[in-house]
């Protein structure tokens, strides 16, 4: 199955990180697709001259005991591609636990797997606005500004809080694997970095942090880990700041096709967005769009999820659906800003899934917005969707893409995954097309 055209494939520990990098590489000229599992010879066919291709996941909202079933597996099968990078791709807010979400299980799980001369973490993600100095990490806040992780809103999510900003000690809490730290200062040229790269590796780590601060840092990461990949694979638990510094030395290579123009935002109605994200950025989305016109309709996760309610959930899908067979956009959501009370988000999110395709089936609705990224990860694997390609740019990290699944299941629609820390108060007009 080794593909020599194949530049590089990724498994994204969720869905709505899974379409940033899909966006990165359509918008930096590499044809790629997201799949929702490893792709068959057949599905690969329907996406001629793809360079690169990811799978989505879930893992950023699973157990230890589940990566040790479920990754080797799916490394084993993005292996068998060969690839000369392979991408464990985690969100630039790095957050996780031991208990959930573990990114050292899963980085000791490649370790075995891909058997790479050193596993690079590159969290930064300029393009977001999220950098790693000193080893730690940086985020903007729905407030505009740049703060530690620690002091940031992420601090408080509801399931894995990123309170430990020096991303080493944190991860020594999932894994003894021992963790190198490439400075800042070691990033101003490609030759510079190779020396400190070097002497990193020859004090027997198996794990290098690279500070990720500027175009300059990522530039110097993607010469070296492209030359590396080409030398050897490489298996990297990181961010899209990978991706982003992949595509600089791609560029320098000449491998890149014309970038695209970013495909205008077609107007839509009605439009449905679902939301089970508790993050201050949604609520402020959800306000301002419920002040602007969209039907709201507010769910308590706790007796949607109860099996007794099947009557409350049919009422909540006829308000949905009338609504939307009148041309009105329609916003239903579990939380507006941080809730004291978490129901278990893979069974929350699968439910929301489920009423998107109820009403995909019983409206004309041809554009759907899920926010959280739990919610989007278990959400889209009720959607009988099969993979998605990138249509247009929204704000960064949360394009409009092109859902493909098979004619007997409705055929194609167009679909947003918002993480919850993403957008402007205005995200969802935006999404509409306006």
């Amino acid at each position: 199955m080794n593909d020599p055209s194949l530049l590089y494939t990724f498994y994204g520990d969720d869905f709505t990180g899974s379409t940033d990098i899909l966006e990165q590489l359509a918008l930096g000229g590499v044809p790629a697709a997201l799949f929702l599992a490893p792709p068959t010879p057949e599905q690969l066919d329907h996406f001629p001259g793809l360079r690169a291709f990811g799978v989505a996941g879930d893992a950023r909202s699973q157990t230890p005991e589940w990566m040790d079933q479920h990754l080797p597996r799916l490394f084993e099968a993005l292996r068998s591609f060969g690839a000369p990078i392979t991408h464990y791709k985690v969100c630039s807010t790095f957050d996780s636990s031991r208990q959930v979400g573990n990114i050292g299980r899963a980085i000791e799980i490649g370790l075995r797997t891909f058997a790479p001369e050193f596993v690079p973490i590159v969290v930064g993600a300029p393009h977001l606005r999220r950098y790693v100095m000193d080893g730690r990490l940086f985020a903007a806040a729905p407030d505009g500004m740049i703060h530690r992780i620690d002091r940031h809103p992420m601090s408080r999510h509801p399931v894995t809080p990123m309170r430990e900003p020096d991303l080493a000690k944190h991860l020594s809490h999932q894994s003894d694997i021992r963790v190198g730290h490439m400075p800042h200062d070691a990033l101003a040229s490609t030759e510079r970095t190779q020396a400190a790269l070097q002497a990193i590796l020859e004090e027997g780590v198996q794990v290098v942090l690279f500070d990720t601060v500027d175009a300059m840092s990522l530039a110097c990461i993607g010469t070296v880990l492209w030359a590396k990949g080409k030398a050897g694979p490489i298996f990297s638990a990181s961010s899209s700041g990978l991706t982003s510094a992949l595509l600089r030395a791609w560029d320098g290579d000449g491998l890149l096709q014309t970038s695209p123009s970013s495909t205008e935002v077609s107007p839509t109605s009605p439009l449905l967005v679902l939301s089970g994200s508790c993050s201050a950025a949604t609520a402020r989305q959800i306000q301002w769009s419920v002040q602007n016109g969209f039907h709201g309709i507010r769910i308590d996760p706790s007796v949607w999820l109860d099996s007794a309610n099947g009557a409350t959930r049919a009422l909540v899908i006829a308000e949905a659906a009338e609504a939307l067979n009148a041309a009105r956009d329609v916003l239903i959501y579990t939380a507006v800003g941080e809730s004291p009370e978490q129901p278990e988000g893979a069974a929350l999110g699968a439910s929301l899934g489920q009423l998107a395709i109820e009403l995909l089936k019983r409206t004309a609705v041809q554009r759907v917005v899920f926010c959280g990224g739990d919610t989007s990860s278990h959400a889209v694997q009720e959607l009988e969707v099969t993979a998605l390609t990138w249509l247009a740019s929204l704000d960064p990290g949360a394009p409009l893409c092109l859902a493909h699944r098979d004619m007997k299941d409705g055929g194609p629609f167009e679909l947003v995954l918002k993480g919850g820390q993403v957008g402007a108060p205005d995200f969802f007009a935006k999404a509409r097309g306006d």
